[in-house]
């Protein structure tokens, strides 16, 4: 391909002349000299522009008028409405839509100073007379290896003569203020104050054919994958969506044709005359070559806007880091198909757990002390959470056999994309080994030191075969099981109190510690009784075999007693009631917010019958939260926010037969009914068989309820490191290590051993706080990803593969969760903090941990994008005995507030009604 050393067409050159590159009072650059200048001077699309000039790509010549020039054109006005805009932050959008017209019309109407002008008719009177430019914004918050901003500032292309190119500029500078670039800026934490807009001039192109060009799939997350989308003549109409443009994806390294798709009417002739694609294969292999050199450049994925001109010449117009794609696994670049082609294949663990933002790296560190490091599992962890990687059970069909039986368990849609992968050539088999694992690297530096200290746990192996004994004594004794596991509690808090006061290195190393001195202890405390309840329902559901329908066991796990989810949000309603019956507990939470109450609550300023019923309940679970396996998450004895507005939620319950301690007693009634109804039937196919079913029914309800015991100490073990954590952090703040005491969750354990030696932390902690917030705003998370960034459930829509049409007849399906149907308006809740329910509504929600529960003692049914038969939110559906409908796509985006429909939790279905 012909490259242009000098970034210039031939019919363009010339330079913008002086002042001279780089003086501080420069307003006019030459683009081909902007790549080495900051963003806040040139802004995002000047820079990686004058990269690519500078680096032989074929670029348009131009120049670009600095921020300079914009900061002299602005109103002083424009500083206040700026400054209001962020302390708005992304509430308030008719607000935020006001100010923003207010600065374009403050802008628009400002007169372009006389030495602005100047030097923009100077500059542009270099180009040629006459000469057709494109004028477009180069904003100092855009093309960020966060953000992109495409699309949100205007340009304007064929503008000739130097009026119509000053006039472009200043609806260039006015459009940073329009209502979209405003909202993105909102939604990305970027300061409006800060927000600065240069404009490049270009030479236009005269398009042959034109369009644009993904490094990655940005459909799918695949980095092995090149797209192209072609239309002839300009780009515009394809970047404005204007028309149906061809479309290519390229297997980069190969040059292999994946997919094509002919664009509809207006797409134009192709290089080989009507009827034929706009590009040739020939031409986009081209075109993918030159993509890869641009990325590589950037060393990122780019989006590119590329023009072909009458002489068959590419021109490369723009190019951008693609944020939107999912981070790649830390070992991706060491993952070249290792196994006859097969790339390494990710479940994300903490999606499964109903866990859909990113986790501190506080609380990743912690997770992998507790992991198993002596076993076959290798974890990851790419946008800040925690994927196992299922390689191993792909090369054996054992293993694959393993995972079709208990993904559907875990999450319904997780299951029916492995089914779908099996389907792709390169993981139709195994490849003849016998599912052995590959040796498990060495863990990270910074979970090293904790890994030692978890090594005692052993193999998973190991630590089920000691546990069978004491699973066989729980069936045999299950009172004595229940004794033993929960009186272990007081051993518990006797290893996790640290006698004060103490130091910070004796705080730091009572945190370090406290996971390899306590797991252990839990799971031989708390895992047999359940363990035997579960495994006493597997022998009940063959005792049925031919005998009753499966599901009817179902009814058996309601109202489970010893539930320690059960008995706190029960606890909750009990708070409730008896501050329903204090007139001035009552009108207090009636009045104020829930962020009020926290407040007060913090200052001992609630009513005494208040204060003292929730210092009581946050004295038992105040190491619960949402998110609470997070230890970077603030516990609720911290901000006791939500569990303030669950109780406001509760006082609005006016039905006295629907209060939750009701519903739940009346649900361990019918489980006993149900009982009686199974072992009659069993009874009647022989005597023995009926007193088995008996027996092992009645372990069940002894003993599954202990099933959330185990995760509540280990929870109890996280608030206390997250205790110690806090003081250190405060600690860190006092002297300089940190900005914030919470800086510290964004540090692993010997980060902060060096923070509290004088080290400044404030830089690793900012660029953490930064990804982290990008992570939390991401909408997305791949449940299955291999190791080249494939989404592969995105990949399985993209493909039409069985299973991924949408819905007919607005039906929702997913998994049947929780038998029973109900009928309501659907509350779509995507952070349970503050959040309020009415009594009967729909929860739907993109999942739920046990931070969510209390929300369920109110709904009417659940649903849930995420979840399989034995996850979290199912579960608890279950023993609370309300519908539940699990695993639906994109539920919170397809159902909206409001709505009424019909939840079906045998059938698995989720139906509009009308009305």
């Amino acid at each position: 391909m012909e490259r242009f050393t000098n970034g210039v067409p031939p019919a363009a050159s010339g330079t913008a002349g002086p002042p001279r590159p780089g003086t501080p009072d420069a307003l006019v650059l030459p683009l081909a000299s902007v790549g080495g200048e900051s963003l806040a001077r040139v802004g995002g699309k000047a820079v990686n522009l004058g990269r690519l000039a500078a680096a032989g790509f074929p670029v348009p010549g131009g120049f670009c008028l600095t921020t300079e020039a914009y900061r002299r054109a602005a109103p002083p006005e424009l500083e206040t409405v700026a400054r209001r805009l962020d302390n708005l932050g992304t509430a308030g959008a008719a607000d935020r839509e006001r100010l923003a017209r207010g600065a374009r019309e403050m802008v628009g109407a400002a007169a372009v100073p006389e030495e602005v002008d100047s030097a923009v008719r100077a500059a542009y009177a270099l180009l040629g007379p006459g000469a057709a430019v494109a004028v477009r914004s180069s904003a100092t918050a855009e093309d960020l290896p966060f953000a992109s901003f495409a699309g949100q500032q205007d340009s304007f292309i064929g503008v000739r003569g130097p009026d119509a190119v000053v006039r472009a500029v200043r609806a260039c500078w006015a459009s940073l203020w329009n209502d979209r670039a405003v909202a993105y800026r909102a939604e990305n934490g970027i300061a409006h104050r800060d927000a600065g807009l240069a404009v490049v001039v270009q030479s236009l192109v005269e398009a042959r054919a034109a369009g644009v060009m993904f490094t990655a799939n940005p459909t799918t997350g695949s980095r092995s994958e090149t797209v192209v989308d072609a239309s002839a003549g300009p780009g515009q109409a394809v970047v404005s969506g204007s028309v149906n443009p061809d479309h290519f994806v390229l297997h980069t390294a190969t040059g292999r044709l994946l997919e094509f798709a002919a664009g509809g009417p207006g797409t134009g002739a192709g290089e080989n005359g009507p009827g034929t694609p706009v590009l040739s294969e020939a031409r986009v292999r081209e075109l993918a070559a030159l993509g890869q050199d641009a990325q590589r450049l950037f060393g990122a994925p780019q989006d590119v806007e590329w023009v072909i001109d009458e002489a068959h010449r590419i021109w490369l117009t723009q190019s951008r880091a693609v944020t939107t794609l999912y981070p790649l696994p830390e070992d991706a670049a060491d993952d070249d198909a290792p196994d006859g082609g097969v790339p390494r294949l990710y479940l994300c663990a903490t999606l499964v757990q109903g866990l859909t933002r990113p986790l501190t790296p506080a609380g990743l560190a912690l997770l992998g002390q507790m992991r198993n490091t002596g076993g076959r599992w290798r974890y990851v962890n790419p946008g800040l959470r925690m994927y196992v990687d299922l390689s191993p059970m792909l090369r054996s069909r054992a293993g694959r056999d393993a995972m079709l039986r208990m993904l559907p368990l875990a999450d319904g849609r997780s299951a029916a994309v492995f089914r779908a992968l099996l389907r792709d050539p390169r993981f139709a088999r195994p490849n003849g080994t016998r599912g052995g694992a590959r040796p498990t690297r060495q863990p990270p530096a910074a979970s090293r030191h904790g890994a030692r200290r978890a090594a005692g746990t052993g193999s998973m192996a190991a630590l089920a075969a000691g546990l069978l004994p004491a699973i066989l004594r729980a069936v045999a004794r299950p009172e004595a099981e229940l004794r033993r596991a929960l009186g272990y509690e007081s051993r518990l808090r006797e290893l996790l109190a640290l006698p004060e006061p103490a130091s910070p290195a004796e705080r730091l190393r009572h945190a370090e510690d406290l996971v390899g001195r306590t797991v252990d202890g839990v799971v031989r405390a708390a895992l047999p009784g359940p363990s035997a309840g579960y495994l006493m329902l597997a022998a009940a559901r063959g005792l049925l075999r031919g005998i009753e329908d499966p599901r009817r066991l179902e009814a058996v796990l309601r109202g489970l007693p010893h539930n320690v989810t059960t008995e706190m949000n029960l606890e909750l309603w009990a708070v409730s009631a008896a501050i329903g019956e204090d007139a001035a507990a009552r009108e207090a939470f009636a009045r104020r917010s829930p962020a009020q109450l926290s407040e007060d609550y913090r200052a001992g300023r609630l009513p005494p019958a208040a204060q003292a019923r929730v210092a009581t309940f946050l004295g038992r679970y105040g190491d619960r939260a949402v998110a609470e396996i997070d230890v970077g998450m603030p516990r609720w004895a911290d901000q006791p926010d939500h569990v303030l507005g669950m109780i406001s939620n509760y006082l609005r319950l006016a039905d006295p037969e629907q209060s939750p301690d009701r519903l739940f007693a009346g649900a361990a009634d019918r489980a006993e009914e149900r009982i009686r109804s199974l072992v009659a039937s069993a009874t009647a196919r022989g005597r023995l068989r009926g007193r088995l079913l008996e027996f092992s029914l009645g372990r069940v309800r002894r003993l599954a309820g202990l099933r959330e015991l185990p995760k509540f100490y280990i929870v109890e073990i996280l608030g206390e490191v997250h205790r110690q954590l806090a003081a250190l952090g405060a600690e860190l703040a006092r002297s300089g290590g940190v900005s914030a005491p919470a800086d510290v969750f964004f540090l692993d354990f010997d980060e902060v051993r060096v923070g509290l030696r004088g080290a400044d932390l404030r830089p690793l902690v900012a660029d953490r706080r930064r990804l982290y917030d990008v992570e939390l705003r991401r909408r997305r998370i791949p449940r299955l990803l291999l190791a080249d960034g494939t989404d592969v459930e995105a990949a399985v829509l993209a493909r039409g593969h069985p299973g991924s049409a949408p819905p007919a007849g607005g039906v929702l399906a997913g998994t049947a969760a929780s038998a029973g149907s109900a009928t309501g308006r659907v509350r779509v809740v995507n952070d349970p903090v503050g959040a309020r329910l009415e009594p009967g509504e729909i929860l739907v929600a993109p999942s739920a941990d046990p931070g969510w529960t209390p929300l369920f003692m109110t709904a009417g049914a659940l649903v849930m994008e995420m979840g399989g038969v034995i996850s979290h939110g199912a579960v608890v559906a279950r023993e609370y005995g309300i519908p539940a409908v699990v695993g639906v796509a994109d539920a919170t985006s397809l159902l909206r507030t409001g709505q009424l429909v019909t939840v079906d939790g045998a059938a698995g279905t989720i139906t509009p009604v009308p009305g």
